[in-house]
């Protein structure tokens, strides 16, 4: 575990000079907006999505600096969901990460052009030759990650979720809920690799089944982490599941069988691996990782 933490260290300060790059002004006027940006996506969080593309990137020897700009695309997605899902016309949230949510910090104007401005942003970083220089690969990593953000992916399973408080979800439902919300961009994250790397089929259906696993046990790890995590320990507030009467994958279980779900998940997605050799033993640590942590 000791060399995944290290792992993870690394290509977070990778991502992060790239994404200091990315939101750099250069002499442009919109001196908030970039602000708005940089607050809510530099300095902080765990860079997975971005580690997984690095990761499934080098399974084929996939040069760094595009895994990284493919990887910076995927979080600038990832950041822009979260502006938008702590709005009081969504989850309500004051804390992201140890500080004031883009709207607390800002305002919810700001906040609702700052999600929209990292959208975009993602997008363009991908179309971009230094991402790949390759017109069809980009063309299908920008396809890619428009099904994994929009209404058939990340949308629509916040869309779910939000009707989850007014009715009751069966194990089921909640699991699609969270494949769309969750798994979809942690989905991409691996076949982004995949996809850079000119994979064959049973390679990426390899990644694709590993990541859907991997989605769904962080998932319940953090639905566990609603329960029994602090806010110290999380950075964000706990408890909103169940004051929000949603039922989760720990409403559902309980505690000890949430958990227990995890790591049976979690087992089956390093057994998703068995096609790769020891280059795909950091991703094996990561299905390890997500249900054993603290944030």
């Amino acid at each position: 575990m000791t060399d995944l933490k290290q792992a993870l260290s690394d290509t977070a300060d990778k991502v992060e000079a790239v994404l200091d790059d990315i939101l750099s002004p250069k002499g442009a006027p919109e001196h908030r907006i970039y602000n708005a940006m940089r607050y809510t996506t530099l300095g902080g969080g765990k860079r997975l999505r971005p580690f997984l593309v690095a990761q499934s990137a080098s399974l084929f020897g996939v040069t760094e600096m595009n895994a990284l700009r493919t990887g910076a695309a995927l979080e600038l997605i990832h950041c822009y969901s979260l502006v938008h899902d702590d709005l009081p016309a969504m989850d309500d949230d004051d804390l992201r990460r140890g500080k004031p949510t883009v709207h607390v910090a800002y305002d919810e104007a700001t906040a609702i052009l700052v999600g929209d401005a990292l959208l975009t942003l993602a997008f363009e970083v991908v179309a971009q030759p230094e991402t790949h220089d390759n017109a069809e690969v980009r063309i299908e990593l920008v396809d890619m990650l428009a099904r994994a953000s929009g209404v058939r992916g990340m949308v629509g399973g916040q869309m779910i979720d939000l009707e989850a408080e007014k009715k009751e979800l069966d194990l089921k439902e909640i699991t699609l809920l969270q494949q769309l919300k969750t798994g979809a961009l942690i989905g991409y994250g691996c076949e982004a690799g995949a996809i850079l790397g000119g994979a064959s089929d049973e390679q990426r259906q390899a990644l694709i089944s590993y990541a859907s696993d991997l989605g769904l046990a962080f998932q319940i790890a953090d639905d566990l982490l609603d329960v029994e995590g602090s806010v110290e320990e999380t950075g964000k507030a706990v408890g909103k599941d169940e004051d929000a009467g949603k039922e989760t994958f720990v409403s559902l279980l309980g505690v000890d069988g949430a958990r227990d779900e995890a790591k049976r998940i979690a087992d089956r997605a390093v057994s998703q691996l068995s096609i790769f050799d020891a280059k795909a033993d950091l991703l094996r640590a990561t299905a390890e990782f997500v249900v054993v942590r603290r944030n």
